[in-house]
């Protein structure tokens, strides 16, 4: 879950053997050699439980590692929040519901460094009210029909946050959660996430289609996603929204951005994000 930034430092070059014809300083050096592998032996097996799952990837494998060169975030390292005493965990065989039993507000993704957060978004105790959340879509009618589905379907509270980065990219992401896995399902495979194009319109975006550039590396298990971007011509701005169904949780990730909203962070924020609720 977490990735770990651990380098390994390339091993130095053992030291070269000494001649035959000089037997008191070939022990010394034996000694030495000695030494030095054991080091190395040492080394070696603290460093491959680090290594293990990494050697093997590409950096552009790895959703959270920051690499100035491809146009992702530098997040904090992530960390789920406990369980209480006993709870399983969402896809846990005993967990019929899928509930997120943790704290569904320790559950959103953390703002990246650098970025500027939306206040608004943390709402009254870090709960956000529906109005806020539905605000985010285009026509009253949309938002009317929506929250009667969402009261009819137990809608039970929204965590939030927002933020903006240097570039001028707007994120917000809501976290909505129900009594039910099954009611999440239902919500995402038929209402607000079928798979050409989203099932309403947001608020600021045009026709919208399903990305299929969205890498399967970026995909996280139990948690399915339904991606898109607003087809090109858009206005001022570019908006790409994703829908993630993770238990009895449904995520609404949109990020926008004047000109154009870039894949890779949007990609990064969509895999972090599935993983914190995976």
């Amino acid at each position: 879950m977490n990735e770990q930034r651990t380098e390994i430092p390339p091993m130095p070059d053992a030291p070269p053997l000494a001649p035959v014809d000089a037997p008191g300083k070939n022990r010394r050096i034996l000694r030495a050699v000695l030494r030095w592998t054991a080091a190395v032996v040492v080394f070696a097996a603290a460093g491959a439980g680090t290594a293990y799952g990494i050697t093997g990837m590409e950096r552009t494998d790895l959703p959270g590692l920051k690499t100035a060169s491809d146009g992702r975030w530098d997040y904090p390292t992530l960390t789920r929040p406990p369980l209480p005493s006993g709870r399983p965990g969402p896809f846990a065989e005993e967990n019929k519901a899928g509930a997120h039993y943790a704290d569904l507000r320790a559950l959103v993704l953390p703002a990246p460094r650098g970025a500027t957060e939306d206040k608004k978004l943390r709402g009254a105790g870090g709960w956000l009210a529906t109005k806020d959340f539905l605000a985010e879509f285009a026509s009253q009618d949309t938002r009317e029909e929506l929250r009667k589905k969402f009261t009819d379907d137990g809608l039970r509270h929204i965590a939030a946050r927002g933020w903006r980065t240097p570039d001028g990219t707007r994120t917000r992401v809501y976290l909505l959660q129900f009594g039910t896995a099954a009611v999440v399902d239902d919500l995402f495979a038929t209402d607000v996430a079928p798979y050409s194009s989203p099932g309403y319109q947001l608020r600021g975006a045009g026709d919208s289609a399903a990305d299929e550039t969205f890498p399967a590396k970026a995909r996280i298990e139990n948690v399915p996603n339904s991606v898109y971007a607003e087809s090109k011509p858009y206005g001022a701005e570019q908006v790409r929204q994703g829908y993630l169904s993770a238990g009895d949780v449904l995520a609404v990730i949109v990020q926008s951005r004047k000109g154009a909203a870039k894949s890779v962070p949007f990609r990064q924020t969509v895999a972090l994000q599935s993983e914190l609720l995976g």
